[in-house]
């Protein structure tokens, strides 16, 4: 009989001090929104919570109560909304003012913090800016869109960044440029499609602390006009420029005129031959760089 009892309790206890049969795992990046993680395993926190959208190599995931990860993977997007920064942060990465939508795929300015200083959303599919989207974030001091297909910029986009001072936007499809905040230090429109009559003749005048303006490879056939005092570097090569004057850079009713703060023009990969306009540079400290022959 106790030969037939120690066989019975081996034959019901064993199976249960046997682990089950691991799980297959896959590797999750979780963000850092309310969520533990402690060894692999979630703690009681998680189990409690109804729904949480976390990060799975960038894109949204749905955790729920009973965090049953379907076996195919199933993707939930969720889309930016006005009403909430919680998705903005959980697509990029926002972190001290600053907010991040690099390189992944958005074709839209995504709704930001109130707070937000600086944005890079550089490398998408941005097409369009609105006047909308800056419309409540006054404290905005640079804005980074390189990389992107941006064909319009809507009137006043950016009329209420009285703080903005860096803005690029570098590697677009713009034929003209928007109205630009008047506290600009550096701008960059290299390499679109923008034309002499996309600027307007007063585009830059204001700008009184302007002090970077690049646009290279473009298709201007002019110099802008009414170029501020404060300009430090201008790059225009590789454009269509054909044509300069002797008000272009300096001043041709004053011979004394000396523009003392710019230290660098490029105009090479234009047309023009520079050696035909030396007035045009009576006023500068260092001639430009370009074809003089």
């Amino acid at each position: 009989m106790e030969t037939l009892q120690a066989t019975f309790f081996l034959f019901v206890f064993v199976p249960l001090v046997n682990p089950a049969p691991p799980l297959q795992q896959e590797s999750l990046q979780f963000s850092e929104y309310d969520t533990d993680v402690s060894m692999g395993s979630l703690t009681q926190q998680d189990y409690e919570m109804q729904s949480k959208d976390i990060r799975k190599d960038g894109t949204n995931v749905s955790l729920d109560t009973s965090l049953m990860l379907q076996s195919d993977d199933s993707q939930l997007d969720v889309p930016p909304t006005k009403d909430t920064n919680l998705p903005t942060c959980l697509l990029c990465v926002c972190l001290s003012g600053s907010v991040y939508c690099e390189e992944i795929d958005i074709e839209a300015v995504p709704p930001l913090p109130k707070e937000t200083a600086y944005l890079y959303a550089r490398f998408n599919k941005i097409k369009r800016i609105a006047a909308s989207d800056f419309a409540d974030i006054t404290t905005l001091r640079r804005i980074d869109f390189s990389g992107n297909r941006i064909e319009e910029i809507e009137d006043g986009a950016f009329s209420k960044l009285l703080l903005l001072e860096e803005l690029s936007l570098a590697e677009n499809r713009l034929v003209k440029l928007p109205v630009l905040p008047p506290k600009l230090t550096t701008f960059n429109a290299n390499q679109n499609r923008i034309k002499s009559r996309g600027i307007k003749a007063n585009a830059f005048k204001k700008l009184t602390n302007l002090a970077y303006l690049y646009l290279g490879h473009n298709a201007l056939e002019s110099v802008p006009l009414n170029l501020p005092e404060s300009l430090r570097i201008l790059h225009l090569q590789y454009n269509n420029i054909t044509t300069i004057t002797d008000d272009t850079f300096c001043k041709s009713n004053n011979t004394r005129y000396i523009r003392t703060r710019m230290d660098e023009i490029r105009m090479e990969g234009n047309p023009i031959v520079l050696a035909k306009h030396v007035n045009a540079f009576s006023c500068l400290r260092m001639l430009p760089v370009g074809t003089y022959y």
